[in-house]
């Protein structure tokens, strides 16, 4: 039985960096990887949108200014929803006194800013399996 492709859903929290974010959807795409985007920031938004496209992972960029509680709120959404198999990681600008309270919240790994998208595409090769449907 074939398996199917990655599904990854990619959002932001915080404004701006949209044409980056498009770009790095396309890196994942020409991968293999089968990407979703969303402009949506709210936790129970971006949880319904991961259920009803059926992904296995969310990425989420932080950009400046942006608080990192959805984190907490986006994990146990999951939870209640009864798909806290999939996993979350987060990128971009973060104080680096935070990345452990981020992870303490259920995010996997955090990617600084400035990681290659190379980086981040061998990593979900790693780390995210494809939930059979």
């Amino acid at each position: 039985m074939a398996h199917r492709k990655t599904r990854i859903l990619l959002g932001k929290l915080g404004e701006g960096y949209r044409d980056a974010l498009f770009n790095l959807a396309e890196a994942f795409r020409e991968a293999g990887f089968e990407v979703v985007f969303t402009d949506l920031q709210d936790p129970e938004a971006i949880v319904r949108s991961a259920i009803q496209e059926s992904v296995d992972h969310i990425g989420i960029t932080i950009l400046p200014g942006a608080g990192i509680q959805a984190f907490s709120e986006i994990r146990d959404i999951l939870k209640r929803e009864d798909v806290g198999y999939i996993t979350i990681t987060a990128g971009g600008f973060l104080d680096e006194k935070d990345v452990p309270v981020l992870k303490d919240m259920g995010v996997m790994e955090f990617f600084p800013r400035g990681t290659s998208w190379e980086t981040l595409i061998e990593w979900s090769r790693k780390h995210i399996e494809p939930k059979d449907d």
